[in-house]
């Protein structure tokens, strides 16, 4: 009996994930459905194919074979089967997005709903997280990272801002109590607000003036999840807790309505904006092709 498409797919998400769990996540089935098709496989082929331990599933010499061959295979069925969409009034489907969560909270809300509405038979998934995943490991379709240094074979478009800015700020009754820093390395000696990546990294607070950059890494009474959790950091310097470092666009209303005041403005370090990337295939599906044509058209110019 030849294995069937589902079961080969199946194997490949959780080979690729790691898991039943975190490939039920990725393919947006369930983990006992894939644990089923993997195992109605396994039966088909009389081989194993996954290592599966309490703690990890791990492709065997046959499973990893077997990968290798079938996820670029796959993927020509999947991009033969999209050239259908081509003949469509609409283009139709599931886009698959992983992204910062900070390109979910200040590049994607512009850009969301008008594409949706420009596309009703599209059905976006946007998976916000800080780790730097592979983006087609984790059973997406393309990324958005802040930086345009990519893995081979991936392409890189602008999306959002061209030029952003990170901003440090504190609230009145803080610089009140401790002082207003002139110079970055003054920040040594305040109470900083941080946060930290899923990697365990914090990473220097740099800022920048007139050609001469310079690099903190100071201290505080708090860290946070970067992302996850920096909104709690937010309220922290509301309160008069201390010092937060943080995109100027996340932190935009609280500078305009008072309750944080800028510091050390003349030193806040520009940099380039976010770009969507996806891999350089000939053929892309219909989809992702509807999201590259859209952000091309509304992208900023600066």
């Amino acid at each position: 009996m030849t294995p069937n498409l589902a079961d080969l797919t199946a194997f490949m998400a959780v080979a690729r994930a790691g898991g039943f769990r975190d490939g039920a996540r990725a393919s947006g089935s369930s983990a006992s459905s894939l644990s089923e098709a993997v195992r109605r496989l396994e039966r088909q082929l009389g081989i194993r194919l996954l290592n599966r331990t309490t703690r990890s599933v791990v492709p065997t010499e046959a499973g990893a074979r077997l990968l290798e061959r079938l996820a670029p295979a796959l993927g020509e069925v999947a991009a033969a089967l999209d050239v259908v969409n081509g003949f469509r009034d609409r283009p139709a489907g599931t886009l698959r997005l992983n992204v910062p969560i900070s390109a979910a909270r200040l590049v994607l809300p512009s850009i969301v709903p008008p594409f949706l509405a420009a596309y009703p038979d599209i059905h976006l998934e946007v998976v916000a997280e800080d780790g730097f995943v592979d983006v087609l490991a984790a059973g997406c379709d393309a990324g958005i990272r802040y930086d345009e240094r990519l893995e081979q074979d991936m392409i890189a478009v602008p999306i959002g801002p061209r030029h952003q800015r990170f901003a440090a700020a504190a609230s009145p009754a803080y610089l009140g109590r401790r002082g207003h820093p002139v110079h970055p390395s003054e920040l040594l000696h305040h109470a900083c607000l941080r946060g930290r990546f899923a990697s365990g990294a914090m990473t220097a607070w740099e800022f920048e003036r007139c050609g001469e950059i310079v690099r903190v890494e100071p201290t505080g009474p708090l860290v946070v999840r970067a992302g996850t959790a920096t909104d709690l950091a937010i309220d922290a310097a509301i309160a008069g807790t201390g010092i937060i470092f943080l995109f100027e666009d996340w932190l935009r209303p609280f500078l305009d309505s008072g309750v944080l005041v800028p510091v050390l403005e003349d030193w806040w370090q520009s940099f380039s904006g976010p770009f969507l990337y996806y891999p350089g295939r000939r053929h892309l599906p219909a989809p992702l092709r509807a999201f590259v044509d859209f952000i091309a058209k509304v992208r900023p110019s600066v």
